[in-house]
């Protein structure tokens, strides 16, 4: 639980959906079997320091994650997701329970890269780094969904993370038709805009912050650049290109699916 704090956590609500509503006498059945779990976890996450409650709820879980996530005007919906990539995970499927929240969070989203463990002949689940304030990777489009985002790295710097990487992609597959000869302009430009973010987190205590604007394809670009150590990629989702997000999947969610470690997700005021 380490770094939760930095993005504003103080209480917990540890949520299960148990995705039987109308069979009352399954829905009892899995609620038993469940519950002994959910109350280790939740004595674990209470050790941390953190208010924490129980809640177990009968519906769909994207349903009642969306349901819950507004009556309780919850700051950050979590969710785990174990497996070298979220793209191979049963949860990515279409369909599927992360994937559908992904796509229509209204809240920030913390996907967190978990592996699965032994101790002492009993299985757990770890995040896949006990700090994700480490090396911090931001991602940025430059809209303001992605000033959003940067708000929350401010926040995890003062928390303590000292390396943080600022990445701008130049698009190659807008820019090469038309804009070819004005990508110089652009990398000055988008540098300059990157050196007054580095000198606000060097401010606020980072140490060793790095200014990264590669050519080519924004999600493979974010990729490659995120497999160099990083703990956490940080940007926003639902930036400039909402309406084709909702059709052909954005930046943001294709990096989610794919990274290897957590992503923090701010998703565009509505």
């Amino acid at each position: 639980m380490k770094g939760f704090k930095s993005v504003g956590i103080e209480e917990v609500i540890l949520f299960y959906a148990l995705g039987v509503r109308h069979i009352d006498s399954l829905k009892y059945l899995i609620k038993d079997s469940v519950e002994p779990a959910l109350i280790k976890q939740q004595n674990i996450i209470k050790k941390e320091g953190f208010n924490t409650t129980l809640e177990i709820a009968p519906g769909i879980p994207s349903e009642e994650i969306k349901r819950v996530a507004q009556e309780k005007n919850v700051s950050l919906i979590v969710v785990g997701s174990h497996g070298e990539s979220a793209a191979s995970h049963m949860l990515f499927r279409i369909g599927g329970v992360t994937s559908e929240v992904l796509h229509s969070h209204e809240k920030p989203f913390l996907l967190i890269r978990t592996k699965v463990t032994e101790v002492n002949g009993e299985k757990c689940v770890k995040p896949s780094c006990a700090d994700f304030r480490e090396k911090i990777l931001y991602a940025t489009d430059f809209s303001d969904t992605a000033h959003r985002a940067f708000v929350y790295v401010e926040r995890i710097v003062e928390d303590g993370c000292k390396s943080v990487t600022l990445l701008h992609v130049q698009d190659k597959t807008k820019i090469d038709k038309h804009l070819k000869e004005k990508l110089d302009k652009f990398s000055r430009i988008d540098t300059e805009r990157l050196e007054m973010r580095k000198n606000v987190l060097l401010e606020k205590g980072a140490v060793d912050v790095k200014i990264k604007i590669p050519y080519g394809n924004p999600t493979q670009e974010i990729l490659n650049e995120s497999k160099d150590g990083y703990t956490l990629i940080v940007m926003g989702s639902q930036g400039r290109g909402f309406i084709n997000e909702l059709f052909i999947g954005s930046v943001s969610h294709n990096v989610a699916r794919s990274a290897e470690m957590s992503v923090l997700l701010i998703p565009a005021l509505r």
